[in-house]
Order: C-alpha cells, then structure tokens, then sequence
C-alpha cells in the first residue's frame, strides 16, 4: 500500500471514531447549545491534529518538525484512551442494562451523565500516567533463561538486551546517554541490540545517536536491523552503526570464547527486509552456516518473534527478540498477537527458547501503560538432568 493511500485510510478511520466517540459522549452530558459547540470542536480539532505526528517527518524545519509530532503523538495517545473508554462504557452500560432488565431494578438518573463525564477524565489521567511511564529511563528486568546442556563457565555471562528505542522525534540524546550509564554500569559481557534504534535519517539522527558509541562490554556490543531501519535507510544506518563501534550481524554468526567454554551469536536481519532492500532477506540458515555443531548453546538475535519456528528450525537454542513494545499501551497488547506469536517474556517454541523484550523506548505516542519498557539483563542457567 502506498504512503498516501495508507494516510487516507488512517484519516477517514480517525475521523470515523471520533465521530463515535461524539455521538456516545456528547448527549448525555446535557449541555447547553454553547457547550455542544465547544465539545464538537474540540473533537474536530483533536481529529486535525492527530495525524500530525505522522507527517512531522515531511516537515524540514526544526525544532518546528519535532514540535509538531509531540503535539500530534499526543493527541494520538489520548484519542486511544478515550475511544476505547468508550468502548467499554458502552459494553458496560449494555450489561447494566440487561441486568437491571432482569433484576427489575430502577436506572439512577444520572447514570448516563456521569459516566460520560468519567470517560475523558480517565482517558486523561490514562495519558499522564502513560507519558511518565514512557519518559522516565526503562528499568532493569532481570532474566533468566534455561539452556540445555550448557557449559558451566556460561552461568557467568551477563548478557544486556536493548531494543526498539526509537530515536526520533521525541527521543533525543539526553534519553540515549540515560540508557548507556544504566547499561554500562551492569558491566555486560555482551550488548546485543534487536532492532529498531532509529526512527529517521542518519543526517538527522546521527548526534542523537552517538552515546551509544559508549556501550562497553567485554565481547562487545552487536546489532540487528529492525523494520524502522529499513523505513529510514537501512544500508546507511548498518554503516553508521559499525562507525560507533557497533558490530551488526547480517544473517551472519561470530563466535566467543567466554571463559573456558563457547557460544555462538547470530543475527538476522529483519523479517521483512526483502522487501526493502535486496540481498537482505532473512535467512536463518545462512545465519548458522559454518557454526560448530559441538556448540550447546546457539543465541540468533532476531527483530520480530515472528522469525521463530525458522530459527528454531536451522538449530538456534535462543531467540532474543523486540519489535511487539509489548503492545505498549492498552488495548494493543491483544491484537498485536494476530500478527507475532508471542507479544512479550520468556516463550518456548519447537525446542527453542525465545525472549521479546517490550522495548527499551516507545514508537509514537509517548505513552507506556501496564507494558513497561525494559533494560534487560539476561543470564542463562543449565538446566540438564544431573
């Protein structure tokens, strides 16, 4: 689908729903003819402005550009909140109803008034509580992964996950240098990056970018493509990364030497990135090619979770895996499983372990709620039969 025609589309849904959201809100409030006025109004400006964090990006001025996408990511968010706020007053009030139908019981009078006047404040209080959650620095979420067969030395290896941080619009160095100090001060073995660390051009994004140059860990720092690579250029960005000092892994392996024992560590590049660039189709057999097969543990780092059972299948006992946000605010979390496997934590799949993180930053609007973003630290522990 074209840029142009998707905007459309997402233009006319959002003005469908706000016009929903009117309908049900607006009439039971009882307002004067001034205060319908004014409430239709701000429904007509919210549904103008939303969109504007979507075309920020074909805005060249700054800090104009970035401003606007705050404005319209925003709105974005809280127009969420209150659709499906409404939602469920509507779904709340159908079953009151049947049930006062069959309990014979009286309707309180100002039912539909207050409820009404709960929805938005709710959406509002929902898009604060979402707005800290999303700016503050991701914490750190400890785990553990089960690994078959593994040589005791690897019980040491401290392994930190980042990814989808999304540098962009809203996200700049000051939060980029946060998540560095946090990481370093883990002392990592290893960094591994899933993807999605930039939402723009290297032009645009490179000073914003650079603290990431001082990620330190003992094996170094690794990184995949995600799909937002892609959208932005991704062969520049593969460039750019080895400039900072960061190794990307193209359906490629290496392998480490921890201690007295061996690991391999693969990526590949993003599910869909055939279709962006040719020659960057992800192949996770190419990614194991020429791997010893005497190695226990197989670690393939993979964008979306939805590269499994391919993973699985050329022989990797780990998948580390972004993308999903972990649906990142509410209702998401359900609908993101029609497109990927699994949404967030710890999975298992065809005799393969596979870890999503829900992402160490936010895409669009800034607003994480009951889906927090993660640093996470991931050790492994053996779990063969003593």
């Amino acid at each position: 689908m074209r840029p142009s025609s998707f905007l459309v589309r997402f233009i006319a849904m959002g003005i469908a729903l706000h016009v929903y959201v009117g309908a049900r809100l607006i009439p039971p409030l009882g307002l004067s003819g001034a205060g319908v006025a004014g409430a239709i109004l701000a429904l007509v400006v919210l549904v103008c402005i939303a969109p504007a964090g979507m075309l920020s990006r074909r805005i060249s001025r700054q800090p104009l550009s970035d401003r606007v996408a705050w404005v319209g990511f925003l709105a974005m968010g809280f127009f969420s909140s209150l659709f499906v706020l409404t939602l469920l007053r509507d779904v709340g009030l159908i079953l009151y109803r049947l049930a006062r139908w069959a309990g014979d019981w009286a309707e309180p009078a100002q039912l539909m008034r207050d409820t009404a006047m709960l929805v938005p404040i709710a959406a509002v209080l929902v898009t604060l509580i979402g707005l800290y959650n999303a700016r503050r620095r991701a914490p750190l979420r400890h785990v553990t992964v089960p690994q078959a067969g593994m040589p005791p030395a690897l019980a040491s290896l401290r392994i930190v996950q980042l990814s989808d941080i999304h540098v962009g619009p809203t996200i700049k160095r000051g939060y980029v240098q946060a998540i560095v100090e946090a990481v370093n001060a883990q002392q990592p073995d290893l960094v591994v990056i899933t993807g999605d660390l930039v939402d723009g051009s290297v032009a645009a994004l490179a000073p914003h970018i650079a603290p990431l140059g001082a990620l330190r860990a003992r094996h170094g720092v690794f990184v995949v493509t995600g799909n937002h690579e892609y959208y932005a250029g991704a062969p520049a960005w593969v460039a750019h990364f080895q400039v900072l000092g960061m190794r990307p892994l193209m359906n490629e392996h290496v392998v480490i030497d921890h201690d007295s024992a061996t690991f391999v560590l693969a990526g590949i590049t993003d599910y869909n990135a055939g279709g962006f660039v040719a020659g960057h189709r992800s192949d996770p057999v190419k990614a194991m090619a020429g791997a010893p097969t005497d190695v226990a543990v197989r670690i393939v780092l993979a964008h979306q979770p939805r590269s499994a059972p391919a993973a699985a299948h050329a022989g990797f006992t780990l998948q580390l895996s972004g993308h999903t946000h972990g649906g990142q605010f509410l209702p998401w979390p359900a609908f993101v499983r029609f497109q990927q496997p699994f949404v967030f934590g710890l999975r298992q799949l065809n005799g393969m372990w596979i870890y999503i993180s829900r992402g160490t930053g936010y895409w669009g609007p800034p607003k994480r709620f009951f889906a927090p973003s993660e640093i996470t630290c991931l050790r492994l522990r053996d779990v063969s039969p003593q």
